[in-house]
């Protein structure tokens, strides 16, 4: 199952759909929310298959849709950082012993095709293409071995950074949670239909130009790690996203006098294989 959000034309109301064959299912009427897909996901399954099979059912053009984030109200979206070893050796960093946690905020939160403001005064604004986790079920300490039990799905995302102020302080917030600075979708990819999620090729187009090409098999902590660690200090909860890290090919590890940041006019794309494409252009403000 392909779940998205988009943009009712008329009210403006974010509404719920599926990606299919024939195109997208609304299923806003049978559920409200993504959430409240995940809580009835058996029924979310034979309902969508009984419109698909049958008649008489208008389906919407996948391209014709201004989508909103893969999760429109998370709880929570937490982040990893240096999770990839090619990524660690880049940046000279030491292979991290433990996941390294840090968060962004709502406010940073957009969708796929949505323009992202660059802020006035940002000189060193960076790309990091990640996959992204999408909690299903409530989780609090939980063990590893059963942590895949409560992932929904995947999705792309694109951990936007200002390097200046990120690396002001020890803490990296500021560089992080600007607006718009989280851009999630096209869509969330179920884990049953998805599979094995450590072994996707994922890459980060600027402007057409190829910056990242790596595979999730290089993380250093994978997802059953994450989300069991993750859940020792918090409760998860349905909606909640863990952004699990970028591979090396970022504009801060370019070994260049004159490095590549984003700049106005830049378009960004983060492409993992069965996830489809997440598109953002960029601007001045």
């Amino acid at each position: 199952m392909k779940l998205l959000t988009f943009i009712d034309s008329d009210s403006g109301d974010c509404r719920t759909g599926v990606l299919t064959s024939k195109g997208v299912l609304d299923i806003s009427e049978d559920f409200s929310s993504i959430q409240e897909v995940m809580n009835h996901q058996g029924k979310a399954e034979a309902l969508i298959d009984f419109y698909i099979e049958g008649e008489g059912v208008d389906f919407l053009e996948y391209d014709s849709l201004i989508l909103g984030p893969a999760v429109p109200n998370p709880g929570k979206i937490i982040c990893v950082g240096v999770n990839y070893k090619r990524h660690a050796e880049e940046m000279q960093i030491d292979i991290p012993k433990h996941p390294i946690l840090f968060s962004k905020f709502n406010n940073a939160l957009t969708a796929h095709n949505s323009t992202i403001n660059i802020p006035q005064g940002v000189t060193a604004m960076d790309y990091e293409g990640e996959l992204a986790i999408i909690i299903g079920k409530t989780a609090k300490s939980v063990s590893r071995e059963d942590a895949m039990d409560y992932i929904f799905g995947y999705t792309n995302a694109n951990d936007v950074s200002e390097r200046t102020s990120q690396f002001r302080t020890s803490q990296w917030l500021t560089g992080k949670t600007y607006d718009g600075f989280c851009p999630v979708g096209p869509y969330i990819v179920t884990l049953e239909e998805l599979g094995e999620p450590h072994k996707l090729r994922i890459k980060t187009y600027v402007n057409g130009e190829l910056r990242q090409d790596s595979n999730t098999n290089d993380m250093i902590f994978k997802s059953r790690s994450l989300v069991s660690y993750t859940s020792q200090f918090m409760t998860l909860e349905p909606g909640d996203i863990i952004l699990t890290g970028t591979p090396e090919g970022v504009a801060s590890g370019y070994k260049t006098a004159i490095k590549p940041w984003i700049k106005d006019g830049d378009t960004v794309t983060v492409e993992i294989e069965s996830l489809g494409r997440l598109t953002n252009c960029f601007k001045m403000e």
